[in-house]
């Protein structure tokens, strides 16, 4: 059984979901969503950001963590501020010693939904469906959720292909 942490990182609310995957069972461990107040000078956002995501490395000592990546659109403030938030997002679990993987939005809904261009309500339905038990009150929660979920599907496979190469 390994736990591991999901994160959708954003500047203004950043989801997080915690599950432990035990071969093809998962189960939800907790969720919810750093929210930074938007008056603030973005280096003050990004500490509580990392202090934030510190602690709930601390306290819920997961093995491994997985990453959104950052999507590109129009206002390049906006991506810009994102791919702040993302770099705390990837640091904090890095400096705690905790391996860190991106996966693309894509890969993301594709795992969960079996479509890789799932709308965000079936995202969520599914993580409901695959997470019994999870009271998902935030869409950021829910997409960190299917975010370590998704880690958690490629890790499985990850396994049984390393495994049926030491058997070859």
């Amino acid at each position: 059984m390994v736990r591991l942490l999901g994160i959708d990182p954003g500047l203004r609310f950043t989801g997080w979901g915690i599950i432990e995957a035990d071969g093809n069972r998962l189960r939800h461990i907790g969720d919810g969503v750093i929210a930074t107040d938007s008056a603030a000078p973005v280096s003050e956002r990004l500490k509580v950001l990392h202090d934030a995501l510190a602690a709930l490395l601390a306290t819920h000592r997961p093995a491994e963590a997985a990453v959104e990546e950052t999507y590109v659109n129009r206002n390049g403030t906006a991506t810009l501020k994102l791919g702040y938030a993302r770099g705390v997002a990837l640091l904090a679990p890095a400096l705690a010693g905790i391996p860190v993987t991106e996966y693309g939005a894509k890969s993301v809904k594709l795992s969960v939904v079996g479509t890789g261009g799932a709308a965000k309500e079936q995202v969520q339905m599914m993580v409901r469906r695959l997470l019994p038990g999870a009271s998902i009150r935030r869409a950021d929660a829910a997409d960190a959720l299917a975010v370590a979920i998704c880690h958690a599907h490629h890790r499985a496979s990850r396994l049984v292909y390393a495994a049926a190469r030491r058997m070859a």
